[in-house]
């Protein structure tokens, strides 16, 4: 019998709500809030609406196949969980219980170099296929290094995320007094107390709480000094020649994450790389940038089907996904929903995020006529002028 909790968890927005009531409010606008005034972080979200399907049901669809096919291997649905730092913010242990989540699911789950995990213990879980974040740092040798680690800990691709290299002015965080590195201020204090099921919940763990990928036995490790540490890392100064040199040392599966330009869609493909991830990081960084999915087409034009296109950004109902598929993306990342799920019930939460996608995806392609997921092509959308 399900948990009681699943009558209200009827929807990604109601999870959202639910997500909202169970956490600190600093700690929910840090999941939540987005760049400046939020306007490309609406746009994500908006733009779907100028997108319309054109369903052809006498195509018969009495049962539908999910599954698609990324890089050999076989995902149960077109969804993927995107990385997402912190996610132990919110749930004890939460990328390894996110990661079980999306194995029980049986989708990718990509981790964030900022988790609260190492990426060795991550892989205890089993969960696969796993992806790696990495980003380009000021000494490659760092870089290399997590690289390494990848490789040996048997991470099936690499996400190079490219639009994360100057932090971006996130003013929920600055109004809460919530910022990397922590400062919850008085304000932020208090809504923990009133959140006590949260607060029992992380007593254990909220103390001790690092970025997992970053501890070095000579060096502090607790979250402010990491946090800090890694803002000073990132290099704003990186070139296509990072990514050039990265391709040679990754011998699995390379994503860049964060391309909206479909001339550098391009040359993504021209140094190698196996797959483009079309993100505005879901409207964090560059306000006013392009919607994730009006990029989506252009990206899509430009490579061609020379490498999976994915995209994430505002995919909120099972139609987004499908409208982005009939675009054609291969699949979708998500990031904040994931984690709205592991917050209102941790591996459970998130199980219930996927499977509310895999069955609304269901229903759109059956509405549609689309029996697979190949049958969802650029017939059955149009995008709207007016």
């Amino acid at each position: 019998m399900p948990p009681i909790w699943h009558q209200k968890a009827y929807s990604i927005n109601a999870m959202r709500d639910m997500a909202r009531a169970t956490l600190p409010n600093s700690i929910f606008d840090f999941a939540d809030g987005g760049a400046d005034d939020e306007t490309t972080l609406r746009q994500n979200e908006a733009s779907f609406n100028q997108y319309t399907l054109m369903p052809r049901p006498l195509n018969g669809a009495p049962t539908r196949d999910l599954s698609v096919e990324l890089f050999g291997k076989r995902l149960n649905l077109p969804v993927i969980i995107g990385p997402t730092g912190l996610s132990g913010l919110f749930w004890p242990d939460g990328e390894r219980e996110t990661a079980k989540a999306a194995h029980a699911a049986g989708t990718a789950f990509c981790l964030s170099h900022g988790s609260t995990c190492t990426m060795e213990e991550l892989a205890t879980t089993d969960a696969a296929p796993r992806w790696m974040q990495v980003f380009i740092y000021k000494d490659r040798s760092f870089t290399q290094e997590f690289c390494d680690r990848a490789e040996a800990a048997g991470f099936d691709a690499l996400v190079l995320t490219i639009d994360n290299q100057i932090p971006s002015k996130r003013e929920r965080d600055l109004r809460n007094g919530f910022t990397i590195p922590p400062s919850f201020g008085l304000s932020g204090y208090i809504s923990m107390a009133m959140k006590y099921k949260w607060l029992w919940r992380m007593r254990s763990t909220l103390g001790t709480m690092t970025f997992g990928n970053y501890v070095r036995p000579d060096q502090a490790s607790d979250l402010s000094a990491l946090a800090a540490q890694m803002t000073e890392l990132l290099d704003p100064g990186m070139t296509w020649a990072d990514v050039e040199w990265l391709r040679k040392i990754w011998k699995k599966p390379l994503l860049i994450k964060g391309i909206l330009h479909p001339d550098d869609a391009t040359k993504a493909i021209e140094l190698g790389v196996d797959g483009i991830i079309v993100s505005n990081h879901g409207g964090r960084q560059l306000e006013g940038a392009i919607s994730s999915i009006n990029a989506l087409p252009e990206v899509i034009n430009e490579v061609d089907g020379q490498v999976p296109v994915l995209m994430d950004g505002g995919i909120r109902r099972g139609s987004d996904v499908v409208k982005a598929l009939a675009l054609g993306a291969t699949a979708c990342l998500v990031g904040r929903p994931q984690l709205w799920g592991v917050a209102t019930a941790g591996q459970a939460g998130v199980e219930r995020i996927l499977d509310i996608y895999k069955r609304e995806i269901d229903m759109a392609m059956g509405l549609c006529g689309a029996s697979d997921i190949s049958e969802i092509t650029t017939d059955l959308i149009r995008h709207n002028t007016d």
